[in-house]
């Protein structure tokens, strides 16, 4: 973690802010790929992930917008109500699981909400490299869409805003977008659970699983409250073999055995506590693994998946 200082807060929408941050040092950041995200932690302590949303190659300072939630437990909430221009924050270094599919032709990004953040990095990577690809954006009204001014501005040929989309009808606007972005267009998609599964929906019917890829912002309620059973692990390196009980996630057994596997969100979003997996069939309930790596059943996100097989052999 390093320290950063919040030099702007911009409102960019109804109940969303950005914040802009360079280091307390005074040093220049890093550059980071596309989809990237980053560990804050606010004012009470609380750490959340929230992607970059910044030109990538900028090292000068990063940009956030955060979106106040209605049941904020004290990340969101705090940004909103209780930082302001000039105070130090906690920061990690950019992480990535939503990246730009480097084989790709062609992107079709498709945001909602809040969930515009890392598709507009991807938007200057794509623009800078003059890569065809469109974004279209879907809010209930303009004074939801984030970034709409910027967007409208330095990428006007290449977004389309949709508003006011009711359910009943997103999934013929996604087809009619996607009908003209050809098959061979990689899809990129983050928003809320149920545009995303939509989205999903909708582009597997005329493309590959791997040209599909999305960013959850939040666990899945269902897979995390499914029966945990007991399970055994053996650590690849020692032989070792341990007990992970009912109940009880596989991260705090490895910790509690002097395992060196970090932690943040504890939900399956934001990879940190991935290990990778020799042997063995794992139960999967994270979303921060792709659809293609966890049919690999070569990594697992220790903080929430289990186990379908007996045992698992870890590479540790």
């Amino acid at each position: 973690m390093m320290k950063v200082k919040i030099e702007r807060i911009v409102d960019e929408a109804l109940d969303i802010r950005s914040f802009r941050l360079v280091r307390s040092d005074g040093q220049p950041l890093d550059t980071y790929e596309p989809g990237a995200h980053v560990d804050l932690t606010g004012p009470t302590g609380v750490t959340r992930q929230y992607s970059l949303c910044s030109p990538p190659q900028d090292r000068r300072a990063y940009l956030v917008a955060v979106k106040k939630e209605p049941q904020s437990r004290g990340g969101s909430l705090a940004l909103h109500e209780q930082v302001e221009e000039g105070m130090e924050l906690e920061m990690g270094a950019p992480r990535n699981l939503f990246r730009l599919d480097p084989g790709a032709t062609e992107h079709v990004l498709f945001a909602a909400g809040i969930g515009v953040t890392p598709l507009l990095s991807m938007a200057y990577r794509l623009a800078e490299s003059g890569q065809p690809y469109r974004l279209h954006y879907f809010a209930r009204s303009a004074q939801y869409a984030a970034f709409s001014e910027l967007l409208a501005t330095n990428f006007a040929d290449h977004v389309e805003f949709h508003y006011g989309v009711e359910p009943a009808d997103l999934d013929a606007a996604l087809s009619e977008c996607l009908d003209r972005a050809g098959n061979a267009a990689h899809v990129y998609t983050c928003g809320p659970a149920p545009f995303m599964n939509k989205v999903v929906e909708v582009a597997a019917r005329s493309r590959a699983d791997d040209a599909i890829h999305l960013e959850h912002f939040a666990a899945d309620p269902a897979a995390n409250s499914a029966p945990a059973g007991s399970f055994e692990v053996e650590l690849a390196s020692s032989g070792v073999v341990l007990q992970v009980p009912a109940n009880t996630s596989l991260v705090d057994v490895l910790q509690a055995h002097g395992c060196d596997i970090d932690t943040e969100c504890r939900e399956g979003l934001c990879g940190t506590c991935i290990v990778d997996v020799l042997d063995g069939v794992p139960e999967h309930r994270d979303n921060c693994l792709s659809n293609k790596e966890k049919a690999s059943n070569k990594q697992i996100c220790a903080c929430v998946s289990r186990a379908l097989s007996a045992r698992l052999v870890l590479d540790i």
